[in-house]
């Protein structure tokens, strides 16, 4: 077994160990205390409280604000805590700010509601329109175009949409505002008009499509072919027996896709420099500021579950054998 000899000692070894002896490296214990120092340097950096005070803190004021934040407890009574706190509204304070994270949020979230109420409310007043009238022209060169126009505002994406709508309508046409949130009732439908565009165009041809495809299939069913054999005009059948229960599917879609609007109302907001919790995300993920993203995330996952139950009741006053079924 070979001896290991310590470079720095000066006493020499046994005779007994000349030839099985290997000088221990020079650089281990240097390497041993340098990883040590490194995993205490990445574990320091990881604390929440060293994030909000920065890496020149003291340790007595970490330890202060670790206290503050209730990080010094463990585990399990940060969890009890924070969802009893939860459910009475309440989602802690900004440790940067000292405000609470549920008025942060609060005041930041009707700006992204506006945006997205807006956004899908034009996109379905021209897809549904554009998708009943292109299945009942369907296979003419109208259907086809609709088809073209549907599957290439579906493959833009939101960012790129608004980038382009800020360079044509702000700077080279000067017709609309670009940046913020506008004042009074008037100037912010004005200001909103831009980014409603940009997050809608493409839901615009999710829904002529799938209202198209759900049209087609509604009017090969056996009750309208039944109100064709009574005589009834096809307007009245499209209207009274087609589209009612055609745009079911498109419901079910936008209740769905609420939370990919919300995903296109960050980049969005961003773009256009306009306040709501797209922004205010971005903005606290930038500082580290892990207590209002926490808030953020809960109340947009709450409106997600909210907008599909919505979506659900809709479909039942809509459809009479949705109404049984449940």
């Amino acid at each position: 077994m070979p001896v290991l000899i310590d470079p720095d000692s000066k006493e020499p070894p046994a005779d007994g160990d000349l030839r099985n002896t290997e000088a221990a490296p020079v650089g281990a214990h240097c390497r041993c205390g340098r990883d040590a120092s490194q995993s205490d340097a990445t574990s320091r950096a990881r604390d929440p409280a060293v994030m909000v005070l920065g890496p020149r803190a003291t340790p007595e004021l970490i330890e202060q604000t670790r206290a503050a934040m209730g990080l010094d407890r463990p585990f399990a009574l940060q969890m009890i805590t924070f969802f009893g706190n939860l459910l009475r509204g309440d989602m802690g304070v900004d440790v940067f700010t000292g405000r609470s994270v549920t008025t942060t949020v609060m005041e930041a979230l009707p700006y992204t509601l506006a945006l997205i109420t807006a956004s899908i409310l034009w996109a379905a007043a021209i897809g549904i329109p554009l998708g009943a009238y292109s299945s009942i022209r369907r296979n003419t060169w109208i259907d086809r175009v609709t088809g073209i126009l549907s599957v290439g505002t579906i493959s833009i994406p939101s960012f790129v949409m608004a980038l382009y709508s800020v360079l044509i309508f702000a700077v080279w046409l000067r017709w609309l505002p670009a940046i913020g949130a506008g004042e009074g009732f008037g100037g912010q439908i004005v200001h909103l008009i831009l980014p409603a565009f940009a997050v809608g165009v493409p839901w615009v041809g999710y829904i002529a499509r799938i209202v198209r495809a759900s049209m087609l299939e509604i009017m090969g069913e056996s009750h309208v072919r039944m109100a064709r054999a009574f005589g009834l005009t096809e307007r009245r059948i499209t209207r009274a027996y087609v589209l009612r229960i055609a745009v079911l599917p498109a419901v079910t879609l936008i209740g769905a896709g609420v939370a990919h609007l919300f995903s296109a109302a960050v980049f969005v907001e961003v773009i256009f420099a306009r306040p709501g919790i797209g922004a205010l995300i971005v903005s606290a993920v930038n500082e580290r500021n892990y207590t209002i993203v926490l808030g953020a995330v809960l109340v947009t996952t709450a409106i997600i579950v909210l907008a599909t139950l919505i979506s659900d009741i809709i479909i039942a006053w809509l459809d009479p054998r949705q109404r049984e079924g449940m």
